[in-house]
């Protein structure tokens, strides 16, 4: 990789819990986000919004099954990714 080159990094996150990307769990992903330095990007059917926005992730309306398309871009992507990762594997910490 090029001295200013910046990774890139491209998920698909399903929403699993049962209640779905309500305001709790976006106040969770957006700080998942805040603790990194990469610049994230969530987005549902052509809307894109920025994943440190609580108000933007709501705007998203994803329900449990919705599958919200991530694009992480910053040189610790991968650790950003696993961290999105982990945390809708688990629920938002909601247990369901």
């Amino acid at each position: 990789m090029r001295k200013n080159e910046r990774k890139t990094r491209n998920l698909k996150l399903k929403v699993i819990n049962a209640r779905g990307l309500h305001a709790r769990a976006s106040a969770k992903f957006a700080s998942t986000v805040d603790r990194f330095r990469s610049t994230v990007e969530v987005s549902r059917g052509g809307l894109v919004v920025p994943g440190n926005s609580i108000m933007g992730l709501l705007t998203l309306a994803a329900e449990m099954g919705t599958v919200l398309s991530i694009k992480i871009t910053g040189d610790d992507a991968n650790e950003v990714g696993v961290a999105l990762t982990d945390l809708v594997s688990d629920f938002f910490g909601e247990g369901q």
